[in-house]
């Protein structure tokens, strides 16, 4: 027994300590797989902060990448402004002389390769000063942008605006056949600048004075043709304000303006600066007293038209009484002529019958002058209207009218020029200054009033034959063909005229046709219909010369039907 449980002992032992490590095994076994697990959990874990570091780098990377890229383009237009800027007028933007000079450089080049023309204008704003010390030079930049921008706007994409300095502009022109091409883009320019601009409460009217050289006539290279536009420049300053001159040696040498150069601004027009609320003041207050005097004007002749008619039926009783008078006359005054005549044929020694005789032949005669006289008031003629005749010079009229009709066109912003004769002093007509004065204020306030703001406005003054001819022509409403016949009557009203601004009552137009025809000349108006603007031109006949004035003032007053005299003091 004892050796039985001697051999039991050690299988037990056994079989415990095999159950120790069987259960030790399984222990580690199940470490392990908690192991495997936790290394499995380890590596996950591991693998995803790395993908996490490797995204938020790659992100890190292409944020970089995308400040840098937008630093070199900030650079590189930082760069491009700075080169730009180099070239260009800080002020205006325009193109400055560096730029100027290289684009010279190859028009001159492609001129010479092909034989074409280029032309140089230099332009100087007139008056520059009196705004700047007016109105400061705040202002006087913003005039400059104006300026520059309006010169743009004309010239084509070919050609170059460029800011000479100051408030001087040089422009290239490139590629024209003939100088007339280089005149027209300058008349654009002067028209374009004359538009009238307003800077807070100031309405300005802008002109330049410019001169034209042209390539290669004038020189071939830039600074000859730069030189030979400013000194054409100064003689179109000297001819007047808004002119234009070609260069000419033999005009540079004289110091004066030959051939070329346009008329001078009117003087009503040489103050560049006036105020848009006292011009609104002016105008309403001028308007006020044009249609004033329109109206009495307008009374005044229905009155007289009135008191004509009764005056014309007296006078055609006068007139039948004045000749039944001179017909009873005569008719006793042939048998009481025969009569004296057989006195003296009588022979007889009566001392009473010589006597007699001469005392009927003395009657006779003196009935006879009396029948003409009655005969000579039959028919006499009258005058309609009393008009102060003078020689007038047109181009005065015309300025005086221009002053005064400036403050509308001025608060409406309406671009208004002139065209004189040459020289402007040739339009000289016989007549009343302050009556044509009228005719043409009533044109330009028609021409305003019926043109809406921004519109244009353009008078004409020229020396037809022996004729004045002035043209009002205007961008306005027009006038529609059934209104054109009856537009000189009396408050006659055109369809589009209605409701267009507080209008008058209209007779303006028909006190312009009265003094017109009273200085014995025509009026015609003209449009090519609604909205397409209108024109009104007034001829008048040229005052004859100083050997003249005699017949001008008696025997064509005589046929116009009185005298000048009657005319003055208004007898009927």
């Amino acid at each position: 027994m004892a050796d039985k449980d001697t051999i039991d002992d050690p299988a037990r032992k056994a079989d415990a300590d095999l159950a120790r490590v069987q259960a030790k095994v399984e222990s580690a076994r199940a470490l392990l797989a908690r192991l495997l697990q936790e290394v499995v959990v380890a590596e996950t874990r591991l693998g995803s902060n790395q993908a996490a570091r490797l995204l938020e780098a790659n992100e890190q990377l292409v944020l970089t990448a995308l400040r840098d890229q937008a630093a070199a383009e900030q650079a590189a237009q930082l760069l491009a402004k700075v080169s730009r800027s180099a070239e260009r007028d800080p002020l205006t933007q325009l193109p400055n002389r560096v730029l100027l000079l290289d684009r010279f450089a190859q028009a001159i080049a492609t001129a010479k390769r092909y034989g074409r023309r280029l032309a140089v204008l230099f332009l100087d704003l007139d008056n520059f000063k009196q705004i700047n010390d007016t109105l400061g030079h705040a202002a006087g930049d913003e005039v400059l942008k104006v300026m520059a921008h309006r010169l743009v706007a004309v010239v084509r994409d070919a050609d170059t605006v460029s800011r000479h300095g100051g408030d001087e502009f040089v422009i290239l022109l490139t590629e024209i056949a003939q100088r007339a091409d280089a005149r027209r883009i300058a008349d654009e320019l002067i028209t374009a600048l004359a538009a009238p601009s307003r800077i807070g409460d100031t309405v300005l009217r802008l002109t330049a004075s410019v001169g034209i050289s042209i390539y290669p006539d004038d020189g071939d290279d830039v600074h000859t043709l730069v030189e030979c536009a400013d000194a054409a420049m100064y003689l179109a300053k000297r001819h007047g304000l808004g002119s234009l001159n070609f260069y000419d040696a033999r005009a540079v040498a004289q110091g004066k303006p030959v051939g070329e150069a346009e008329a001078p601004l009117a003087a009503a027009l040489h103050d560049p600066i006036s105020r848009h609320g006292a011009a609104v003041e002016i105008q309403q207050q001028r308007y006020a007293e044009l249609r004033e005097a329109n109206e009495q004007l307008v009374l005044a002749a229905l009155s007289a038209r009135d008191m004509q008619a009764a005056a014309e039926r007296a006078h055609r009783d006068q007139t039948e009484f004045m000749e039944l008078l001179a017909r009873e006359l005569a008719n006793p005054l042939a048998p009481i002529r025969l009569a004296a005549a057989m006195l003296g044929q009588v022979d007889s020694a009566e001392p009473l019958l010589p006597r007699a005789q001469s005392i009927i032949e003395r009657q006779v005669q003196s009935m006879s002058h009396l029948v003409a006289a009655v005969q000579d008031v039959a028919n006499a003629g009258r005058s309609a209207f009393g008009l102060a005749r003078a020689t007038v010079d047109v181009a005065s009229v015309v300025d005086a009218a221009v002053a005064a009709c400036r403050p509308a066109m001025d608060a409406r912003l309406q671009t208004f020029t002139v065209q004189w004769p040459d020289p402007p002093g040739q339009a000289q007509v016989l007549g009343e200054a302050a009556r044509l004065e009228q005719v043409v204020r009533n044109l330009l306030d028609n021409a305003s009033q019926y043109t809406p703001d921004l519109g244009q406005i353009r008078l004409t003054l020229a020396v037809q034959g022996d004729e004045v001819e002035l043209t009002v022509s205007d961008s306005g409403i027009g006038i529609t063909a059934i209104a054109l016949p009856t537009i000189f009557e009396p408050f006659a009203q055109d369809i589009p005229a209605i409701g267009f601004r507080d209008v008058g009552p209209g007779v303006g137009l028909a006190v312009v046709r009265a003094l017109v025809l009273a200085h014995g000349g025509t009026v015609h108006a003209s449009s090519a219909g609604t909205g397409r603007g209108s024109r009104f031109t007034v001829t008048l006949p040229l005052a004859k010369p100083a050997a003249s004035v005699l017949d001008a003032t008696g025997s064509e007053a005589a046929r116009d039907g009185g005298t000048d005299a009657a005319r003055t003091s208004g007898t009927p």
